[in-house]
């Protein structure tokens, strides 16, 4: 393949990323669309409650469906929007000619993918629609930071250039996938459980399962999560270390905070199945885990040097 060939392959790749972060912001805009319009017609209940005239609810007549229309356009939305940012990778593999995982903005483009995929598939079997806003809120977020570290399509560091890079980078992206989706659910946890607690649920949450429900849906997600991190980050990684530098571990910053996300999330699955840990002091738990994995994947990279700086 030719040099121009790859410019352009890297320029659709840039095209389909930015298309994708404009669809998945309408689909998030949407769930928005939806929360109001199941706020409003709680509105219009209360008002026939108390006797409003014939023409106070008319006009609002049709909103339970319009609501669930919207999330349907969402989840659209959604699949297009994953489509477009799955193959923003594929493209940006053709024009490095490599796996599009070598730097910060192809690990945060591809794993994003990676979890909306996951999210969709969720969708499809056990119906999880309903946490689609937050789901798109923690993705958007990543992708702001992934699109904030930039890099032109290249070649991999030196180091980076064996096999491994599938099986170390490629665990770890599905974990961290998986990690975004249990992130989303522990938060809307922690919202709908406040609520149920004061006996004050809006009209928005009420659209959403109960707290116990959607802290069942967290502890699967993360318990899936946790096997992929210990092995890609804790087996694959020092094997690839170990080839590209002589030593298995050298305590780098990465190579540390990777450790305590392991210790983290590994403290939050131990609770859960031995003390009896569910609910909020459960949740806080696992969103301390995935902060923990912010830091290793954004703030140890631009702000720590180390030896996985490039990544």
């Amino acid at each position: 393949m030719s040099t121009a060939q790859m410019d352009q392959l890297a320029q659709i790749s840039n095209y389909l990323m930015g298309s994708a972060f404009v669809i998945l912001s309408i689909a998030f805009m949407c769930h928005v669309a939806e929360w109001i319009a199941a706020r409003r017609r709680t509105k219009v209940a209360a008002a026939v409650a108390a006797g409003a005239p014939q023409e106070v609810t008319t006009d609002h007549a049709d909103e339970p469906p319009v609501a669930d229309r919207f999330v349907g356009v969402a989840v659209s939305l959604s699949v297009l929007g994953t489509i477009l940012l799955v193959g923003a990778s594929i493209t940006r593999g053709l024009a490095t000619q490599r796996a599009p995982f070598g730097n910060m903005y192809e690990f945060g483009m591809t794993g994003t993918a990676i979890a909306l995929v996951v999210y969709l598939v969720m969708v499809w079997r056990a119906k999880i629609q309903w946490l689609g806003g937050v789901v798109l809120a923690v993705c958007l977020f990543i992708l702001g930071m992934s699109i904030s570290s930039y890099t032109p399509a290249g070649p991999l560091v030196p180091a980076l250039n064996t096999f491994w890079k599938y099986i170390h980078v490629g665990s770890i992206m599905i974990a961290a996938a998986l990690f975004m989706v249990g992130a989303a659910a522990s938060v809307l946890y922690l919202v709908k459980e406040r609520a149920e607690a004061r006996g004050q649920v809006s009209p928005v949450l009420d659209r959403f399962p109960s707290a116990a429900r959607i802290d069942q849906v967290a502890f699967r997600v993360n318990a899936a999560g946790f096997p992929m991190w210990t092995f890609g980050a804790l087996i694959s990684g020092p094997i690839w270390a170990h080839l590209a530098w002589g030593r298995y571990w050298g305590w780098d910053p990465k190579e540390v905070w990777a450790l305590i996300t392991w210790v983290v999330y590994a403290g939050y699955l131990h609770a859960r199945v031995t003390a009896g840990w569910k609910g909020r002091r459960a949740a806080w738990l696992a969103l301390a885990g995935f902060v923990t994995f912010i830091i290793s994947y954004y703030v140890i990279n631009l702000f720590v040097s180390g030896q996985h700086s490039y990544a």
